[in-house]
């Protein structure tokens, strides 16, 4: 739903190449995932353009929430949640590592800690320690989740698998470790922020080689920033590697 940096592209003010494109592929609202496995719907990451995001695309429900990490730009929408209990009080799940729950419960006090503002959305903080599995909130259905142990610069953030797909933003390594969790994937989407060095990210160079590590049949590189125009990118991608861009769907079997 979104392929953007946490400023957005266009970034405010910037009058660049590619923020004043008229390639609609340039517009990047900030990083969030919609994920449909039957009967079971999953958003990774809610950030600040998540309302928009969710009337774009139609979403009508969302039974859990993926959190890679705290960042402003992951999860400053949770509020926005709150019209998926109109119909269906049961509460919605949020992953994530302690070290996220931490500091989601300290910025969200009064949704996760104090409870008592009538419209507060009904949003629970689930841990992750290993692979776990999500029940829809009709209880009908359920899917397995692998987090996938990923490096933020100095932070440890989580990218997550389900099926042959894989979705790991925010990323400046993937531990040798993870590399064997990632095996098998139809489809990979990973973080490519632009050419210059950068502590917290992947360079495009750096997010090719990776890919070409893990294999996938299929890799998109997302978190883009206004560095660089989506038709620049997609010229110089090697095959079954591509930039994705804001509305991209696809079906992963």
């Amino acid at each position: 739903m979104g392929t953007g940096t946490s400023t957005g592209v266009p970034v405010i003010g910037c009058t660049c190449p590619t923020c004043i494109s008229t390639d609609l592929k340039d517009k990047r609202l900030r990083c969030s995932c919609y994920i449909e496995v039957g009967d079971i719907h999953l958003v990774i990451d809610v950030g600040p353009d998540f309302r928009g995001q969710a009337i774009k695309n139609g979403i009508k429900e969302v039974d859990a929430a993926l959190i890679t990490h705290h960042h402003f730009d992951h999860v400053a929408g949770l509020d926005d949640l709150r019209p998926f209990m109109f119909y269906n009080r049961a509460s919605i799940p949020c992953y994530a590592l302690k070290s996220t729950t931490d500091i989601m419960e300290e910025m969200f006090a009064y949704i996760f800690r104090d409870g008592n503002y009538p419209g507060v959305p009904k949003l629970e903080l689930a841990e992750v320690h290993g692979p776990f599995v999500v029940q829809s909130r009709s209880g009908t259905a359920s899917v397995a989740v692998i987090p996938i142990p990923i490096v933020h610069g100095s932070l440890e953030i989580l990218g997550y698998r389900i099926g042959n797909f894989a979705y790991l933003t925010d990323v400046s390594e993937v531990p040798f470790s993870s590399i064997p969790l990632l095996k098998g994937l139809d489809v990979l989407v990973l973080d490519g922020l632009r050419d210059k060095p950068h502590p917290m990210h992947l360079t495009i160079e750096q997010s090719i080689s990776v890919a070409t590590e893990i294999g996938a049949k299929q890799t998109w590189f997302t978190h883009i920033a206004h560095d660089l125009m989506h038709a620049e990118i997609e010229a110089r991608m090697p095959a079954r590697m591509a930039p994705a861009y804001d509305g991209l769907q696809f079906i992963v079997d």
